[in-house]
Formats: C-alpha cells, structure tokens, sequence
C-alpha cells in the first residue's frame, strides 16, 4: 500500500483551514499551521509534499515564508500553492517569484483547488523518480570510471625479464611480478605450487619416499 502524501495548509484563518482539511483529508495527510513561523517549523518537521500558503497573515506574510522554504535546499523541491484573496497580477507575479508553483483566489473552488493538489504531487513525483534515476547514474558512473581506471593501470606493453620475470616500472626499476601487479591493481596474492615447480623441486624426494 502506497503511503500517503503529506499536505501542508497554511492560513491564519481556522475556518479556512477546515474547509480545505475537509476536502482533502479523504486522500491526503493534512497537517495545518496558523501562522508563517508554525508553517517554517512544520515544515521542517514533516518535510510535506505539499504546502497550500496564504498570503496575508500577521507578522510573517505567505511570500516571506515561501522565500524561507525555498532557501533550504532540503525544501526547494516542495511544491508552494499560493490561497489568497489579494487578486492582482502584481501579487501574482510576486508569488510566482518567491517560489509558487500556482496561484489560487479566494473564495477558492474546492473542486479546482483538489485538481491543482492532484497534479502538482504527481508532477512531484515524476520529479523526484527522475532524480532519483539521475542520481543513481551518475553513482553508477563513478563506479564504472573507478573501475575503468584500475583496469587502465594494467593495459599497454608491459616490459619483463624473460629471465627472473621481473617487471620494469614507469621509474626505470626492476621489481617482482606480484609486487608490480599489487602495486598496480587491488589483487591480492596466495603462493602455491605447481604440478610442474613440484616435480622440479620435490620429485626426487617424493620418489624416494615411495620406495621406503
């Protein structure tokens, strides 16, 4: 079950706060502050989806508080719907400055208003998956390079002994194969034997231990 999105409704009004509670409760986790300072701490809180602001309200107006959550980067990408009964382009322009996504006039059309809420969170979402895909890109990408590089360490002619299999490196001195290759590479190395190193080194003695 998918959680519920959060929806943050700002007015210093209550009755204008529960008429928009009772329209969206149904579908969404409403949450109200009466004033800019409660909306700030709120929405640092619960981090909502969604804030529905309004305008006028006593000592810190709507605009003032969307500048405030917009200056945080952890709640820039939150989606601010302006509720306001100031029906002038000039208000309009500046809510749009301050940060708003959309503008609505009081008395607001409930209907309307649950069309813009609707769209909005689900713009958010698409948003927020795209970020979410971009990030993971570009993590992926750090790990390809990282990878791409260790690689790149180890291509090219390499010169060795063709003798004791000592490798030459960039500074012109000879140095043992596994050092070279720990040097250059995160690999990691354990000794053994092979069939052959064995019979060449120990043959004679197994040989003899056979025939006791």
């Amino acid at each position: 079950m998918d959680e519920r999105l959060k929806v943050l409704v700002v007015d210093d009004e209550p009755i204008n706060v529960a008429v928009i509670e009772s329209a969206l409760e149904e579908e969404y986790d409403v949450i109200t502050a009466q004033n800019g300072f409660e909306a700030i701490n709120l929405t640092g809180k619960q981090k909502p989806d969604l804030i529905l602001l309004d305008v006028m309200m006593p000592e810190l107006n709507g605009f003032d508080v969307c500048k405030i959550i917009k200056a945080d980067t952890s709640f820039a990408d939150i989606p601010v719907i302006f509720l306001t009964a100031l029906n002038t382009r000039e208000s309009e322009s500046q809510a749009l400055e301050t940060g708003g996504i959309d503008y609505l006039i009081k008395p607001v059309n409930l209907e309307l208003l649950k069309l813009k809420v609707h769209n909005h969170l689900e713009l958010k979402k698409r948003n927020d998956l795209i970020r979410e895909q971009r990030n993971l890109l570009a993590r992926q990408k750090d790990e390809l390079e990282a990878t791409f590089a260790r690689v790149k360490r180890l291509e090219g002619i390499i010169p060795i002994c063709m003798y004791c299999k000592s490798i030459r490196s960039d500074s012109d001195s000879w140095q043992k194969l596994e050092d070279y290759i720990s040097e250059h590479s995160d690999a990691f190395f354990s000794h053994g034997m092979c069939p052959d190193c064995f019979e060449e080194h120990y043959g004679s003695l197994d040989r003899e231990a056979q025939q006791k």
